[in-house]
């Protein structure tokens, strides 16, 4: 079995885009990404493309072929859609697919557009992901699920508020020298105390924010990066993916996100590693309370002993295992269907040594990405290793 080079990433900006189309945005992604691998585009066999809600906020389905053309590709497109997981998962298949020999180079990313919709219009978008019949009929919002999930939390295993806001904090300090991130300020662990209420115990701050943005990655065979000479240093060494049951009602804790341990027990084992190898990781912090059931999940602490590691300092930059030095979902922005692209270009920059924050982890080999959909009714983990 080949393996798999991460020979090009490429993102826009995230944040709004005024005025501005979707294949506009992955566009210039996919170009980017191309330009960064040095390649021909008519080397690029297959489109994995991630997109959640274009129907809804552009009235787009059918969206790769359209964003083939727009990236200047002459090969075929599929869209992969599991909420915000969607670019996770198209780039996991296109990683099964040049592992299996059937490509030597695909690419694979995303595109979202939201802003162009008020804040109720996302959120009422968005709530597609959650179970129509049991949930959403119901009223439930996806910051009204996740405060649920914080409140059980907290009812199992302490925690509070300050907790979350260290978190918050935490991945906006991050953030700073991101030239992709959304916002690039601080913000204080009183600022996030001192929020609005968006759902109890959820304040504004607690929240990732509405983004427009595009990722891309090119991935080729470690043949295809030989015969090429090409300059591609970091590799996708495992693979995993997990499911749940989309209802929070129908678990058996809503404590835990058991669709991450499996994705990550899946992709620790194709990688050969446990999760005390991972020197740094970029995880679906789409809320604070998000942040922490993932930390837990992907076995980096015990159920109830993530709530107080941003707050300890061990996730921070220079802690022993810095969490989101991008800026996370929190404070680089969350494009539902780009962030799974998008966390394994930040997470490859970092290992190659040239992303704004590499310096807090200058001899890291291993890096993870967790990508979730709904609330981690989908989950995908991969393993980024720097290649012998």
């Amino acid at each position: 079995m080949t393996g798999v080079r991460v020979a090009g990433v490429g993102l826009t900006p995230f944040g709004r885009h005024e005025g501005r189309e979707g294949r506009d945005l992955f566009a210039e992604a996919a170009l980017s990404a191309l330009a960064d691998a040095g390649v021909e585009s008519g080397d690029v066999e297959h489109l994995n493309y991630g997109n959640f809600m274009g129907a809804l906020a552009e009235r787009q389905g059918h969206q790769a072929p359209l964003m083939v053309e727009a990236a200047g590709l002459r090969c075929p497109g599929t869209r992969y859609e599991e909420a915000c997981a969607s670019a996770g998962v198209a780039v996991r298949e296109a990683v099964r697919a040049i592992r299996s020999g059937e490509a030597d180079m695909l690419l694979a990313g995303g595109m979202e557009r939201m802003t162009n919709l008020s804040t109720a219009e996302v959120t009422e978008s968005l709530a597609v992901a959650a179970d129509e019949l049991f949930e959403v009929r119901a009223g439930v919002t996806f910051p009204g699920a996740y405060a649920l999930m914080a409140r059980a939390y907290f009812d199992r295993y302490g925690g509070d508020r300050e907790d979350l806001a260290h978190v918050a904090s935490k991945n906006h300090s991050n953030a700073l020298n991101n030239e992709y991130a959304q916002y690039q300020r601080e913000v204080t662990v009183e600022e996030v105390l001192d929020a609005p209420t968006v759902a109890s115990p959820l304040g504004l701050f607690d929240a990732c924010p509405i983004t427009d943005g595009a990722s891309a990655l090119v991935l080729v065979s470690d043949e295809y990066a030989a015969e090429h000479d090409l300059d591609a240093p970091v590799s996708v060494a495992g693979t995993g993916q997990g499911g749940d049951r989309a209802a929070l009602q129908d678990r058996a804790d809503m404590a835990l996100t058991p669709a991450a341990t499996d994705a990550a027990d899946e992709a620790y084992a194709d990688a050969g590693i446990t999760a005390d190898d991972v020197e740094v990781a970029e995880v679906h912090d789409c809320f604070t309370i998000a942040e922490v059931a993932a930390l837990e999940s992907l076995g980096f602490y015990e159920p109830g002993e993530g709530i107080g590691a941003a707050r300890r300092g061990e996730t921070t930059r220079d802690g022993d295992l810095p969490v989101n030095l991008s800026g996370g979902l929190k404070a680089k922005g969350h494009p539902v269907g780009a962030t799974g692209g998008s966390q394994l270009a930040e997470m490859t920059r970092i290992l190659r040594g040239d992303h704004p924050n590499s310096d807090a982890v200058p001899d890291a080999t291993v890096g993870l990405t967790h990508n979730a959909g709904g609330t981690v009714a989908s989950a995908v983990v991969h393993v980024l290793e720097v290649a012998e």
